[in-house]
């Protein structure tokens, strides 16, 4: 009788260490996919907003087009950098994104400085708007990139620490790429003169 009862107490706690288990590894499963999912969601963001640029970028050539017509090649290069993002959006890779996406920053970067040639160009109420939606996108991609960059980092510690990272291998969980700057230039300070 007693060797009976202590069998059904070594039953009942191997029984409790095995729902204790079951239960361990469901709870790491769903943390580690609502991080991918907050992965998914910060590019997300990120992509809204870089949709939101091309989308403004067109405007303001089409108002600089007016006042500087021999600067035709900057829409070439805008529909250039527009046709790669596109590719690399179906591709889904962040890195391939990203380098499409700075060339869109190139563009970006000489339509302002042909705003620089034409002050009636800055003066004009249309120009000015656009300027100000593409200045707010632009401070949304740059928060969206780091609340992303903040994700990833999340979800790609949550992958690599013990015990969580047992529960990453046995369900094929993969660490996220960073949105990185690959261009050393884009690091450099900006020389301003006056």
């Amino acid at each position: 009788m007693f060797l009976s009862l202590t069998g059904d107490i070594i039953g009942i706690i191997i029984a409790a260490v095995v729902v204790l288990l079951v239960i361990f590894i469901i709870s790491i499963y769903n943390k580690l996919v609502v991080l991918r999912n907050k992965v998914r969601n910060g590019w997300s963001q990120i992509d809204v907003q870089l949709k939101r640029r091309f989308d403004l970028i067109p405007n303001l050539v089409e108002t600089v087009k007016g006042y500087a017509s021999h600067e035709k090649d900057i829409f070439t290069e805008f529909g250039k950098a527009r046709g790669l993002y596109a590719q690399a959006q179906k591709t889904g890779d962040v890195g391939q994104m990203a380098e499409a996406e700075k060339g869109l920053s190139g563009t970006l970067s000489r339509l302002l400085m042909v705003q620089e040639q034409y002050p009636e160009l800055k003066a004009n109420e249309n120009f000015k708007e656009l300027m100000a939606q593409l200045k707010d996108t632009e401070d949304k991609i740059s928060f969206n990139r780091q609340f992303y960059n903040d994700t990833v980092l999340n979800f790609n510690n949550k992958i690599e620490l013990f015990p969580s990272n047992i529960v990453a291998r046995m369900f094929k969980f993969e660490a996220a790429k960073f949105f990185e700057v690959s261009d050393e230039t884009e690091r450099q300070g900006i020389k301003v003169k006056f």
